[in-house]
């Protein structure tokens, strides 16, 4: 059941590991150790972090788990979103991606990692430079592949050219779909594999929310986000609701159908969906397995139609798609 991300081989499904550490709520190191472990189990082999997310002590976390596990793990890391206190900054210059990977390797435990992103375009660097200094690194042994993250079309292609790319990592599922316009076949043309985000509309398309009330007051999501806040989140969440009636007719959860609707949308399709908690990890594994048919895929896709989303996926979508 191995799928490519250009000439990387890994799982049919990956395993987001952002939430462990920030974003969306608490979180429980030693559960979340017990999370991975459980993933590499069930055949997850690509594990995905971002030296922003905490700062840095998501990196820390999964070096922990994958300490004795290193030569089943597909590594995954991404560089580039600077935060200082509240605010963020994108920088891609080559001192920068230089003691950045640094910092990852040491933080991860780890002498070479398997695939490393640019977490998002700066405007203020040429793309060129940033992976020619990325391209460095792989042929210094210290990373193997090359990734970018929400990166557009013509970005791909300038970048690809410098040296190739392996994965675009950009949010897919069935409320954000922007991609698939130029993005998507951009990225087939040139052989990068697809590496989705949030395939689980952050949780709201597995059907565990029904209000505002359910997220916690330091939940990213609804702190931050416009598709969680007001009528945005009323409007979304009745369209879950027609998704839930799906899957219970399918005897699956509102969120398998939604990730398998995702692993449908090709072979060389790698969604991460994050978690948590063992149970939901086992039941987003399960999901790689549904076998849906042209039937079935245009039916979920008419109970969420992405034209009806309300809300944008940030707040400021300036350095998306750039």
């Amino acid at each position: 059941m191995s799928r490519f991300l250009g000439e990387l081989e890994v799982g049919p499904q990956g395993l987001g590991c952002m939430g462990m550490s920030e974003f969306y709520g608490a979180g429980d190191e030693s559960e979340s150790i017990a999370v991975i472990h459980r993933a590499l189990e069930l055949g997850v082999t690509l594990l995905d972090t971002a030296d922003m997310y905490g700062p840095y002590v998501n990196e820390e976390l999964v070096g922990r788990a994958i300490a004795d596990h290193r030569s089943s793990v597909v590594l995954a890391t991404k560089f580039g979103i600077v935060r200082d206190g509240d605010s963020r900054s994108i920088r891609g210059d080559r001192d920068y991606v230089r003691s950045s990977v640094e910092g990852s390797l040491k933080r991860l435990g780890t002498d070479v990692i398997d695939l490393y992103y640019l977490h998002r375009v700066p405007e203020d660097t040429p793309i060129e430079e940033t992976v020619g200094a990325m391209a460095e690194l792989v042929t210094e042994g210290k990373v193997r592949f090359l990734g970018l993250s929400e990166a557009g079309a013509s970005t791909l292609r300038r970048a690809h050219a410098v040296h190739p790319i392996t994965a675009l990592q950009s949010e897919w599922s069935l409320w954000s779909r922007d991609i698939e316009a130029e993005i998507v076949p951009t990225a087939r043309e040139l052989g990068i594999g697809l590496v989705p985000y949030s395939p689980l509309g952050r949780g709201v398309l597995t059907g565990r929310f029904t209000s505002s009330a359910d997220f916690s007051s330091d939940d990213y999501r609804a702190v931050a986000q416009p598709r969680f806040s007001g009528a945005n989140l009323d409007t979304n969440l009745k369209m879950v609701s027609e998704l839930r009636a799906l899957a219970a007719d399918r005897g699956v959860t509102a969120g398998q159908l939604a990730l398998a609707w995702v692993q449908h949308r090709g072979a060389d399709v790698v969604p991460i969906p994050g978690t948590k908690r063992i149970k939901y990890l086992e039941e987003n594994v399960a999901a790689a397995a549904l076998e849906l048919s042209a039937d079935d895929l245009a039916a979920i896709e008419a109970a969420v139609p992405a034209s009806a989303v309300a809300g944008e996926r940030y707040p400021d979508m300036s350095a998306v798609g750039r």
